[in-house]
């Protein structure tokens, strides 16, 4: 899955002109750093790559969804509806600018319900959070046609599925805003980074500001920028920067690797008649960074996990259900509102309440899950041994 597989020369090159420099700080510098911009031309890479008009840098997935919020106005006394079935950052950076997480089903697509997202409006929802996860979408349209309905905000959590694509549209650039992480083991890897893409110039603006304490960055001296807003510091640094602006110009080549390995790996389990795949929307394309796949019932997916274990193949199959940073069963922390800081009242009453809230039709769906990633290096000797060993031990299951 993650383009770390593939670092080589190019990356080294990049990070080496900037510590040539000794610059290792985005903003200003001018004369010592020589001309060398390396966020800059990887928010310009990033616009022309997937298509979007602005792009702004942040220092990790989470700050990104934090900073697009933000530049969004969502806040204080807002709902934001994301599904059951995500990775902790979403929640936490709903919470981090004080509005409240409203978690609801998903349906076999692995990402939103388009009836559980209507079910949960209530006059104080603001936006419709659709996590994209493991490497495919949500129904963009079905959610798009809610918030035109609603008068919602439309913010995309792209954060793993950097490099899918609906309806000729990438990913992170069909919403309001909408965001990637280049954390270590993302498609693109700045081995910790972020980015909040928008065709807003005023929502530009603002995360532009935001990320850097508040600084408009209109002057040629930093230290004469004025303030128009409080901001916090989620700055990308030159030597982040370098590493994704290698990695994102191979980008064409990982999902080449990444599409073809996962084809063939797919082949060994399409032959299982008990087997069903992951559901991708009409018209979207996946970046195929996980093979996901279902089996007919709770009990028989444990079993194949414990098999799998039991012969030493589990490694890289991924069962959600019983993970602790991607699915709600066992987020303990957020049900119980376990927070170092202060939340405010409608927030700990929300999470509260999620101890007591029923996602059944997730758990129907996430419990008989499994996720398996695509490695970008795998031979097809070694693909032909994983799908071989994974049949077998799913048809000894099976019976």
């Amino acid at each position: 899955m993650p383009g770390f597989e593939l670092f080589g020369d190019e990356e080294r090159k990049e990070v080496n002109e900037v510590l040539e420099t000794g610059i290792l700080m985005r903003y200003g510098f001018d004369g010592p750093r020589k001309g060398i911009w390396k966020a800059k031309e990887l928010e310009k890479a990033i616009t022309e790559t997937f298509g979007c008009k602005y792009a702004q840098l942040t220092s990790s997935g989470t700050t990104a969804l934090t900073t697009a919020m933000a530049a969004l106005g969502i806040g204080f006394g807002d709902e934001v509806i994301m599904p059951a079935f995500t990775f902790v950052a979403s929640f936490e950076a709903v919470l981090s600018v004080g509005a409240v997480p409203v978690l609801v089903d998903i349906d076999e697509t692995l990402t939103l319900n388009p009836d559980a997202v209507r079910n949960a409006i209530t006059p104080k929802t603001k936006c419709i959070m659709p996590v994209h996860m493991c490497g495919s979408m949500a129904n963009l349209d079905a959610l798009a046609a809610i918030c035109k309905e609603h008068n919602l905000l439309l913010l995309e959590d792209a954060c793993q599925s950097i490099g899918a694509n609906y309806k000729g549209k990438a990913l992170g650039t069909i919403g309001h805003a909408g965001t990637f992480s280049f954390d270590f083991v993302k498609m693109i890897t700045c081995a910790e980074g972020g980015v909040v893409m928008t065709n807003d110039k005023d929502v530009y603006i603002k995360s532009d500001g935001y990320t850097d304490h508040g600084h408009d960055h209109l002057g040629a001296d930093r230290g004469a920028d004025l303030h128009p807003f409080i901001g916090y510091n989620s700055r990308i640094s030159e030597l982040h920067a370098a590493v994704g602006l290698a990695q994102i110009r191979k980008l064409d080549r990982f999902l080449e690797l990444q599409k073809k390995n996962n084809k063939a790996l797919r082949a060994y389990l399409e032959q299982i008649p008990e087997i069903s795949f992951r559901v991708v929307p009409e018209g979207g394309e996946d970046s195929c960074s996980f093979l996901s796949w279902f089996l007919p019932s709770a009990a028989l997916t444990q079993a194949v996990v414990a098999e799998m274990k039991a012969q030493g193949i589990l490694a890289g199959n991924f069962y959600w259900f019983a993970n602790n940073w991607h699915y709600i069963t066992n987020w303990d922390h957020l049900k119980n509102a376990s927070s170092l800081n202060r939340l405010n009242q409608e927030q700990e009453a929300a999470l509260l309440r999620l101890k007591t809230t029923s996602f059944s039709a997730s758990d129907a769906i996430m419990s008989r899950c499994i996720s398996t990633s695509i490695s970008l290096v795998w031979t097809e000797d070694q693909i032909k041994e994983k799908g071989e060993k994974m049949a077998a031990c799913i048809r000894k299951v099976l019976g």
